[in-house]
């Protein structure tokens, strides 16, 4: 259902923000993207040849057959960004996490144009006041919750988005650790694989995203991505996996010193995605209850959104 609500994605070109552009256009709001350079000529695709764009050119010429306002503009440039923030109601960041801390540029801009509705900081994982993650993880997780308290400081009207751990990340090799691909033989499980983890594909995050940004009721509230069929313990995946291949994994289960002294032993980026399976599947930082005061949960306030389940995600890789 066409809308009015006025959306500006930045970083719409980013493996989340143009999910984020996609849903927008779909749900029928007019749909703004800040790019560095308005493109010219630019050949434009038909929506087949354009499915799965792999190119920032080719994402732009699709964003511009879809109909999507490109906007010109950078978070390093104030007059262009107020310029572009005034033209819209609702703002949503979807900037990788080397700019998170830049993201006082936006909520600055967003101050001086006066117009804004709702903004989405660059989140899009767990809850940041809620976790209990280590280094190397644990400084952009409180970087993103000192934004939290910028926007609320400063007043400006927020939706928080958690959507916890990308089935591109965490689901696609079973969050095992050196390998793209769920394994056949045998399984490492960090802990003893009992704890509820929250899984979404990238696409569905960004149904959910433009869900919740044409939801009044989600002003000033974290929206949590917690899908009944996707909240699961890593036994729970492991046990899916099984099945579709018809055959018992070898399993390696790790203690929580042992990935500590791993993780610290580590670089990057072996060190980081350590740092994100241990906040997950052993400090359990999916599992929390939900404060009606202050936050809604995404599959009982939209339970009319259809997503893709775990199971049906593993079916590509059988």
């Amino acid at each position: 259902m066409a809308t009015e609500n006025k959306i500006l994605i930045l970083g719409p070109t980013g493996s989340i923000g143009r999910h984020i552009v996609w849903a927008s256009v779909k749900a029928g709001n007019p749909t703004y993207a800040l790019v560095r350079n308005t493109p010219g000529n630019v050949n434009k695709p038909t929506l087949v040849e354009a499915a799965n764009p792999e190119t920032k050119e080719e994402l732009i010429a699709n964003y511009q057959s879809l109909g999507v306002i490109l906007l010109e503009g950078d978070i390093n440039d104030h007059e262009t960004l107020v310029k572009a923030i005034k033209q819209v109601d609702t703002v949503i960041c979807a900037t990788g996490r080397l700019l998170i801390e830049d993201q006082v540029k936006i909520i600055k801009a967003v101050k001086e144009a006066g117009n804004v509705k709702r903004f989405f900081p660059s989140e899009f994982g767990l809850d940041v006041d809620r976790h209990d993650a280590v280094d190397p993880v644990k400084p952009v997780f409180d970087e993103k919750a000192s934004i939290r308290r910028v926007i609320e400081a400063e007043g400006v009207p927020y939706t928080y988005l958690c959507c916890h751990a990308f089935t591109g990340f965490f689901l696609r090799n079973l969050a095992q650790v050196n390998t793209t691909d769920p394994p056949r033989d045998k399984a490492v499980i960090l802990g003893d694989g009992n704890v509820k983890g929250a899984y979404v594909t990238e696409s569905d995050v960004g149904v959910f995203t433009i869900r919740a940004a044409n939801d009044p009721n989600a002003l000033n509230k974290a929206v949590h991505i917690r899908l009944p069929k996707n909240y699961l313990t890593q036994n729970e995946v492991i046990s899916l996996w099984e099945k579709k291949i018809g055959k018992t994994l070898e399993k390696t289960f790790v203690t929580e010193e042992q990935v500590l002294k791993d993780i610290k032993e580590s670089s990057f980026p072996r060190n980081y995605l350590l740092a994100l399976y241990h906040s997950q599947q052993i400090r359990g930082d999916a599992v929390y209850e939900i404060d009606p005061a202050k936050d809604i949960e995404a599959s009982e306030a939209y339970p009319d959104v259809p997503y893709t389940t775990a199971d049906e995600y593993l079916n590509q890789f059988v």
